[in-house]
């Protein structure tokens, strides 16, 4: 059996900080072999930077998937080229930096991890489902494959776990940080969540002081979001998959507190 955990958005230096202090027992408690996080908000403000990218890696994150805000830092670029296991959605132009596909070696097994964003209410980039398509053709694709769906919409989402079902591992979703509590394993035991939900301080705005995002409704103005501190989560999904078939046999959705 192979343990594969997928953690939801972080969010800035306290979804950083608060990663670091949870996520090295939260390895060992659970056998995890394998560990996948979105670090698309990882910087203040948002993006992700070289910096904010080696401090998940030395927290024990394996391979980073990112979104829409992939390359909202210009510091990036170059590291997406040269870091393997920093991933941004493979259906953006092939004029992006670095890649929407690795496999991770873990020695007895390796898996594919696949990082895809929506279209429906985003940019509009090539079509994911079909990218989804090219991608599982690749030569060599190990049987276990997990997908991060970058999207908004639920029912792309779900749309997207259905069209997927019996062909990857597992599918989590991402963007909305709000963990959704419909975890299952799809009719062709692909293991699903629409969101795996979100990094940082339970009392915010996805992440942010509750305040300045609602400044921002009322006035329509654009406005500097601020991090929210306090108490804080980490939410994630852990998909256990037969490496023989790569069929995920359970999905069991986490929030540390």
């Amino acid at each position: 059996m192979v343990n594969i955990l997928c953690i939801g958005d972080v969010v800035g230096s306290v979804g950083l900080n608060f990663l670091r202090g949870k996520l090295p027992a939260l390895k060992k408690v659970k056998g995890v072999d394998l560990v996948i996080c979105n670090g698309e908000n990882t910087a203040d403000g948002n993006g992700v930077t070289p910096s904010s990218a080696r401090h998940l890696f030395d927290s024990g994150v394996d391979v980073i998937t990112t979104g829409n805000h992939s390359f909202r830092r210009k510091e990036s670029y170059d590291f997406y080229d040269s870091c393997e296991a920093l991933l941004r959605p493979a259906n953006f132009t092939s004029a992006a930096p670095g890649r929407g596909l690795m496999i991770a070696d873990l020695g007895r097994v390796r898996v594919a991890v696949i990082n895809l964003m929506g279209t429906l209410f985003l940019e509009n980039y090539r079509c994911p489902f079909e990218t989804l398509d090219e991608l599982l053709k690749t030569p060599d694709l190990p049987k276990l494959c997990i997908v991060d769906f970058h999207a908004e919409a639920t029912g792309e989402k779900r749309a997207m776990g259905f069209y997927a079902d019996g062909r990857v591992t597992g599918l989590f979703g991402t963007h909305t940080h709000v963990q959704t509590a419909d975890e299952c394993l799809l009719p062709h035991s692909t293991g699903y969540i629409t969101d795996a939900g979100m990094t940082g301080a339970i009392d915010s705005v996805l992440g942010v002081k509750p305040e300045t995002s609602i400044r921002r409704f009322l006035t329509k103005m654009p406005t500097r979001f601020e991090l929210a501190k306090g108490p804080c989560r980490m939410d994630c999904v852990l998909f256990s998959a037969d490496e023989r078939t790569g069929l995920c046999q359970s999905v069991e959705r986490l929030s540390i507190t």
